[in-house]
């Protein structure tokens, strides 16, 4: 796709990747930048330094993502390419709180579900367009010390999987962002975790590789080129590949 005079919405625009996806969309020339974000300075700030649009938007709930959605549509224009890139992380087991699991599973999962439940419908009727959602190498490979992390993120691919089988005929592109560690707030402080094994990208390197997956409407956004080989090692021989992973959990949990 095209990204020049496109209508774009980017949720979780704040910071990190969010802010960066804005700043590159503006830079190839997107007509209009909706910068969303449950914090509405820094939603302002985005928007302030490409000249987009702010919205403040809790996509822990189905209402206000519906409700942006119709917002855009009907004052900005046909929305072109939702980013569901919003995201949040918390470290546990099977023992975490109800309330952590419930809290990542609608932030990390529903609230990719409540954006293409209201967005795909629209962009049908019009002949097509383009979702990108933020998931993570976790959503592929799992993640040492956060299960509700590796199960929320996989679920999360999974999802972006159905959606491109379900409606690709329908002119529905999409496109999942899985890099390991970029420097964000979620990272911060984390800079010898393991996700950040093959090094910590900055959050335009996510961003630029965003870009070209949509420009050649690629499916799987890597930006740490090695996930691929992982995820091939992993394949290949899943009881090596489990091994691999105690050792890691061994190494870096606790």
């Amino acid at each position: 796709m095209d990204i020049k005079d496109k209508v774009v919405v980017v949720t979780g625009a704040a910071a990190g990747i969010g802010r960066a996806l804005c700043s590159a969309f503006a830079a190839q020339g997107a007509r209009t930048v909706v910068c969303a974000d449950i914090d509405a300075n820094g939603a302002e700030e985005t928007a302030f330094s490409i000249n987009g649009i702010a919205r403040t938007v809790d996509v822990s709930h189905e209402a206000e993502i519906a409700n942006l959605i119709a917002d855009v549509e009907q004052s900005v224009g046909p929305i072109d390419i939702f980013c569901s890139n919003a995201g949040v992380l918390v470290e546990g087991g099977a023992d975490a709180p109800d309330a952590d699991w419930q809290r990542l599973w609608d932030i990390n999962v529903m609230a990719h579900v409540w954006a293409a439940r209201h967005v795909v419908p629209r962009m049908i009727e019009r002949g097509g367009g383009y979702l990108l959602n933020t998931a993570s190498a976790a959503g592929l490979l799992n993640q040492i010390g956060s299960a509700p992390y590796g199960v929320t993120k996989h679920a999360a691919v999974g999802l972006a999987e159905w959606l491109a089988i379900t409606h690709g005929d329908a002119g529905i592109k999409v496109s999942v962002l899985c890099p390991q560690a970029v420097r964000t707030a979620m990272t911060e402080g984390h800079e010898d975790h393991v996700a950040a094994i093959d090094g910590m990208l900055e959050p335009a390197d996510a961003a630029n590789a965003c870009i070209d997956a949509i420009r050649s409407e690629a499916f799987l956004v890597l930006p740490h080129a090695n996930v691929r080989k992982y995820m091939q090692l992993k394949t290949a021989d899943y009881d090596r590949w489990i091994a691999g992973m105690q050792k890691l959990n061994r190494a870096y949990s606790g």
